[in-house]
């Protein structure tokens, strides 16, 4: 039988909920990240930077799925995702241009990007659109690209602007930003979030959430739901790399439920560990 009708046949499952490709409906959206998306929005009517941070496994992916999914739901507005962020200028351009609908290609080596600015600003005064364009591990774009996306989406010295600009990456993002030559960039975001290790109570949010939308709010024991958490430390990647593991234990064992039983035989270790420690942290 195939993995998604086991799914549904044991455990009333509409779909796997610990994995990536979750349905962004389903995502959670806790007071931070709603504010963080409201705000996005606001800025879609103005133009400028929104910076979204933090460490990997914190839930910026998610977070960026939210912020795409609210802003294409706009009116007048086109939203693009980078899939090369560490491409060069020229190449950055030309995947701006295939995102908006626009042919942004070099005609020399000198003049390129001056052209290139005059070609972007004629495209959104003839469109009327907002472009969006949603930059993921934004840490890793080169300097001389950075700049760029700050001259391209600025008009009129910078009293209205052409573009949203979404950066997310790691600390190292911030680091960066805070260099001489990025410092204008910097002083532009409007918006910004940092994603930094969840409390349990947040986690089992999460989890309850992903557990009632996939069609099977009481799949998981609440004992199991603090024992995962707990353990997750504050990482939801973890978190959802421990509970995909036990359903597909699960599934071999023709569970109908996931609970500590099943926990205990895959992280017994781990959670002996645990113990020891907890044991540790009392004594002292």
């Amino acid at each position: 039988m195939p993995v998604k009708k086991k799914l549904q046949a044991l455990f009333g499952l509409k779909w796997n909920p610990f994995l990536p490709d979750v349905p962004t409906e389903a995502l959670y959206r806790g007071g931070r990240l709603a504010s963080f998306c409201e705000r996005v929005e606001n800025l879609a009517h103005s133009g400028g930077f929104a910076l979204l941070s933090g460490d990997s496994g914190t839930g910026k992916s998610a977070c960026l799925r939210l912020v795409s999914q609210t802003l294409a739901a706009l009116p007048d507005v086109a939203v693009g995702a980078l899939t090369r962020p560490q491409a060069s200028l020229f190449d950055f351009y030309r995947e701006l241009g295939e995102l908006f609908g626009i042919k942004l290609s070099p005609c020399n080596r000198w003049g390129g990007t001056k052209a290139l600015r005059a070609l972007w600003l004629e495209h959104v005064e003839r469109t009327g659109i907002c472009p969006a364009l949603l930059i993921d591990e934004a840490q890793e774009m080169r300097p001389e690209v950075l700049s760029e996306i700050r001259l391209v989406s600025s008009h009129l010295f910078d009293s209205r602007h052409l573009l949203v600009v979404v950066l997310a990456g790691d600390s190292r993002l911030g680091e960066r930003l805070k260099t001489p030559e990025l410092a204008p960039i910097a002083s532009r975001v409007r918006v910004r979030l940092t994603l930094d290790a969840l409390q349990p109570g947040e986690l089992r949010a999460v989890l309850a959430q992903l557990l009632a939308e996939a069609g099977n709010p009481r799949l998981v024991t609440e004992e199991l739901s603090e024992a995962l958490c707990e353990h997750a430390q504050g990482n939801l990647r973890a978190l959802m790399n421990m509970a995909a593991e036990l359903l597909e234990a699960g599934v071999k064992k023709d569970a109908r439920k996931l609970d500590e039983k099943l926990f205990f035989e895959l992280y017994g270790e781990l959670e002996a560990a645990g113990a020891g420690a907890r044991a540790l942290r009392r004594r002292r």
